[in-house]
């Protein structure tokens, strides 16, 4: 595939990246595949809306209306992949009394795609974990979480591929160090690899063996330590890295209204996104593919 040069052009709602400085017009309608990836982090088994007279967040968020949110936009695209960046579980009495099943249970009726998971999905115990997994009807990727000895080995793949309208998307997961997070016999002999090593990995394969025209991180590494400014993060992981498009990223709660830009280590451009946190964003981004598999693409966070 041809060598990606993103060109940001960006809107107080959205940024817009296109290929050589073409413009997303010039992409005719005709001609051009159009691939919609939404996502989510940090849901913390928040279900249902804020109160209406919360201090920060009133009537904001619930799975109803993000269920309504995807449907339309399914409608609008068939060709959409619905991803979570990780720490699906903790924050409501929800997690407490249904352990998670609850969270499974509506993702699936949602029909996501894929996850990958945050330190706070081990709260229950790595074997907490393993005992909600028939109720996701979707896949959990994590690279640089090596489950040997544990109850996941084979149940969690480093990643995951779809085809969407002959356009072949390449996704991989990424997770934080549990030491320090979460107490050790909740993650048992789960074994954390270097996430910039692994990423390198990952991205090869996806790119030089599985030939995918798309390359999508799902990262709950945080998006930036600005008090450990060389902390492995997503723009530190952007920045040390190639051929990745898309970093969706988890862990921090950072808000980002539209996607950030940054170059690889080749100096191509990156797109990073993250959208807050207790499911009162969904963000969006388009991809949109000519007839040589140029890209160009837009994205935004969405209020749910």
């Amino acid at each position: 595939m041809k060598r990606r040069n993103f060109i940001q052009k960006s809107t107080a709602t959205a940024a817009f990246l296109t290929l050589g400085g073409l413009s997303l017009e010039s992409f005719g309608k005709s001609t051009r595949k159009h691939i919609t990836i939404l996502h989510t982090n940090d849901v913390h088994s928040h279900i249902q809306p804020f109160d209406v007279n919360h201090y920060k967040y009133p009537n904001l968020g619930g799975v109803a209306r993000r269920a309504t949110l995807v449907e339309n936009i399914r409608k609008e695209n068939p060709n959409t992949l619905l991803l979570d960046a990780g720490d699906i579980f903790q924050g409501t009495p929800y997690f407490n009394f249904y352990g998670g099943e609850l969270e499974f249970k509506l993702m699936s009726m949602l029909k996501y795609d894929l996850a990958t998971i945050g330190n706070h999905d081990f709260d229950n115990g790595i074997n907490g974990l393993y005992a909600q997994l028939p109720h996701a009807k979707f896949n959990f990727v994590s690279a640089n979480y090596n489950f040997k000895n544990t109850v996941l080995d084979t149940h969690v793949k480093p990643y995951k591929t779809f085809i969407k309208d002959g356009i072949k998307i390449g996704i991989f997961g990424l997770g934080i160090k549990l030491d320090g997070l979460v107490e050790k016999d909740l993650f048992k002999e789960t074994k954390y690899l270097d996430p910039i090593e692994i990423a390198q990995d990952m991205s090869r394969i996806l790119k030089d063996e599985e030939h995918c025209d798309l390359v999508i991180c799902l990262s709950h590494l945080g998006y930036y330590y600005k008090s450990a400014p060389s902390k492995i993060s997503d723009l530190n992981l952007a920045a040390k890295t190639k051929n990745i498009d898309l970093i969706i990223g988890g862990h921090t709660h950072t808000f980002l209204p539209k996607p950030t830009v940054t170059k690889n280590s080749i100096g191509e451009n990156v797109l990073i996104n993250q959208v807050g946190c207790y499911g009162i964003n969904v963000g969006r981004v388009d991809f949109y593919f000519d007839s040589n598999k140029n890209i160009a693409s837009k994205g935004k966070s969405i209020i749910v």
